[in-house]
């Protein structure tokens, strides 16, 4: 089986040739710059250049010429062999031959998900080198691992999301083929794929849009990196598709399974579709054979995005990353109360039961850190599985000024209480690369912009400077002590190592993941696959949260106590403890959870 997505963009090999398109709207002047010669191209309709050539192949190295002096990659480009600001290689997608022809994906309430940063998840920090991980990920329980973002950067080492060629994976991590034989494998063990995908702005480095395609962009929805994305003014079309095939591309030709999209609340837009909802009914329409799953990563808390059918099918994305669960686990567990987490830092126990319940635990409510602002939308309706919950991802470890772990930070009972809820409570679970088995290595923020040093200086200091607002940086002298970003030695510091896993405590840390994710199969997977019937929570004696989820075949019900006292509970006596850390495990009536002590039962109906 071959695959293959066509494009109205780019480099389409066909019997005649190779066809090159270029959107090219405000340059004066396009020339193709083809294996050393220069072709001279005619505008068309609405500013497309487009040319067939027949001494083009697969292999060849092209770029176009903008207004006689600035060579530019295709925007499109498949592949860069020579980074962000080489020229781009045409790629044959038909030459790879899958093997997974059976593969329809899995459903999404199976789904354990494991976020991997490709440069570091393995020493190699390749696509083959994480390919050779898969069966140990899948020996573990998780069921699908998602890459951050690979798309083309500056550079070689990179988080991923100052990417700029959206359609080619990066060059440090291999080639397109090795790429797709790591989804293939992965399919061959039953394990799922997905990539995180960043449409809502591009990196500083490598980006030529502004030099021909000045309507890419607009200053009417101003974002963290500057101007936002066009997706609802003059030449919107072009730039709504070059992101929608860009989906498309990635689920047709390379096979990936499901897409996150990265901070989708800086995609401003004013018209109708929305262009969040004509990205998911594209994909929809587009693969109606396959289980696609899309998820979103969204501070504004929008619910009608996961919105089900009667079903029980997403009739748009299928769930939301649920920050408000993490920053209220995170706010309870540590203690901090700075940045974003002031929001969840004032009552973090009833925000942590709201969450667990419900899903956001801002539903339109006032924001502390934000003065003015309220957030979000009622969510109680949506059953559990809309909400990819975590303990830790590259965001809540990484953006901290040293990157440590949660397993850092605080007790291992209190993780493990942590962990057991995380894993064992009816949302999708998702893994940080190590959290499995409490790595000790940190995930730090990283670039390489050694060949423009001015912009290397500006990362550096504006790193420092994030976090001046702190208490723990106030002192410069403190401050500087934070990594710097650009140094070679800060990426191979965030490098998990898979030997932890032979000694302890990673190698019991690993089994406990086990287990738990074994009970999860057995026991929650069961429960989720019926029909939702609703949630409650409750604060018991102001340190203890109760919390059940009602579903078709029966009741998960979660109780734990983060005080310092002991507290009473009641246990039904049709309940069945799945999971305790209690010193002697209650069946029935009147139980007492001491200090840090948390209970799991299930209730199945007759």
């Amino acid at each position: 089986m071959r695959r293959k997505h066509p494009m109205p963009f780019g480099a389409e090999i066909s019997d005649e040739g190779v066809r090159f398109a270029l959107w090219a709207p405000t340059a004066r002047e396009v020339k193709l710059v083809l294996d050393g010669a220069e072709d001279p191209l005619d505008r068309q309709d609405d500013g497309w250049y487009r040319t067939v050539s027949a001494r083009a192949g697969a292999g060849s190295r092209y770029g176009y010429k903008i207004d006689g002096n600035l060579v530019v990659p295709d925007p499109a480009s498949r592949h860069q062999p020579d980074d962000v600001h080489g020229l781009s290689r045409v790629v044959d997608p038909s030459i790879y031959e899958w093997s997974d022809a059976a593969w329809t994906g899995r459903p999404w309430e199976e789904t354990v998900l494991y976020e991997a940063h490709v440069g570091t998840v393995t020493p190699e920090g390749t696509f083959s080198g994480l390919m050779n991980k898969l069966e140990a990920l899948r020996d573990t329980g998780v069921t699908a691992v998602e890459l951050m973002p690979i798309a083309e950067f500056p550079g070689r080492r990179n988080w991923g999301y100052d990417g700029v060629l959206p359609y080619a994976p990066d060059a440090a991590y291999g080639s397109p083929e090795d790429l797709k034989r790591l989804i293939d494998r992965a399919h061959e063990l039953g394990l799922m794929m997905f990539l995180d995908v960043v449409y809502n702005h591009f990196g500083p480095s490598g980006n030529y849009l502004h030099a021909y395609a000045k309507a890419f962009f607009t200053d009417r929805h101003p974002t963290p990196w500057g101007a936002g994305i066009n997706v609802d003014g003059e030449g919107s079309r072009v730039v709504r598709d070059f992101f929608i095939h860009n989906a498309l591309y990635w689920l047709e030709e390379y096979r990936f399974d499901g897409l996150r999209f990265d901070a989708v609340h800086a995609i401003v837009d004013d018209s109708k579709p929305h262009f969040l909802e004509e990205l998911a009914t594209r994909v929809r329409q587009a693969f109606p054979e396959r289980q696609i799953h899309l998820v979103l990563e969204n501070e504004a808390n929008q619910a009608r995005w996961l919105e089900r059918s009667s079903d029980r099918r997403p009739l748009l994305h299928t769930a939301q990353w649920a920050d408000d669960i993490h920053n209220s686990w995170h706010a309870l567990l540590t203690g901090e109360n700075e940045g974003y987490y002031e929001d969840y830092a004032d009552r973090p126990l009833e925000r942590l039961g709201r969450a667990l319940a419900e899903g956001f635990a801002y539903q339109g409510d006032p924001s502390t850190h934000k003065p003015g602002v309220t957030r979000g939308e009622p969510s109680a309706h949506l059953p559990p599985t809309a909400f990819v919950s975590f303990l830790q991802n590259h965001d809540q470890v990484g953006n901290r000024a040293f990157g440590e772990r949660l397993a850092h930070l605080i007790p291992s009972d209190r993780l493990g209480l942590a962990q057991a809820i995380f894993l064992l409570s009816p949302q999708i679970p998702l893994i940080f690369m190590g959290e499995e088995w409490s790595a000790s290595s940190p995930f730090q923020f990283f670039v390489d912009f050694e060949t423009e040093p001015d912009l290397a200086k500006a990362v550096r200091d504006g790193r420092r400077g994030e976090f001046k607002h702190f208490k723990a940086f106030a002192d410069p002298a403190t401050a500087q002590r934070i990594p710097d970003p650009t140094d070679r030695t800060t990426f191979e510091r965030s490098k998990i190592d898979w030997m932890e896993t032979g000694g302890s405590p990673h190698r019991e840390a690993l089994l406990e993941t086990k287990q738990l994710l074994m009970l999860r199969r057995d026991e929650i997977l069961p429960l989720i696959r019926s029909e939702y019937r609703g949630s409650r929570y409750v604060i018991l004696q102001e340190s203890a949260l109760d919390v059940s989820w009602m579903f078709e075949s029966g009741t998960l019900r979660m109780l734990a106590n983060f005080g310092d006292k002991p507290v009473s509970v009641d246990i039904g006596g049709n309940e069945r403890v799945l999971w305790s850390n209690a010193d002697s495990t209650p069946t029935q009536g009147n139980a007492r959870l001491g200090p840090g002590n948390g209970i799991i039962v299930k209730e199945a109906l007759a």
